[in-house]
């Protein structure tokens, strides 16, 4: 199994209900895709004076479970990821950072 952990930063506030939207969109997109076992989405919990450290600072994270590099191509490429991504980029701009790996549990 492969993990897809993917780190959201927006590149503006973004109004909690539309950061819902966009991950319940992200997620549905993907579990559609009939490649992903498994997802979770949660939200960044900010710390006092975290925006003082040069770093990127996640607005979401999201994962996702896969049976392996096929199945993880396979799920971007399923009808609707793209017209999800470019929808979500052009009515809030984000910057993601993603790693693929084994379970962590």
């Amino acid at each position: 199994m492969i993990q897809h952990t993917m780190l959201v930063a927006f590149d503006e506030p973004i109004p909690d209900t539309e950061l819902d939207r966009f991950l319940q969109d992200i997620e549905k997109v993907m579990l559609d895709s009939g490649h992903v076992q498994s997802s979770s989405a949660r939200r960044h919990i900010p710390v006092p004076g975290e925006e003082a450290i040069p770093a990127l600072i996640a607005t979401a994270v999201l994962r996702f479970g896969v049976a392996d590099q096929e199945a993880l191509a396979a799920a971007f490429a399923a009808p609707g990821a793209e017209e999800v991504i470019h929808h979500w980029q052009a009515r809030h701009p984000y910057k993601v950072a993603w790693v693929n790996h084994t379970p962590l549990d």
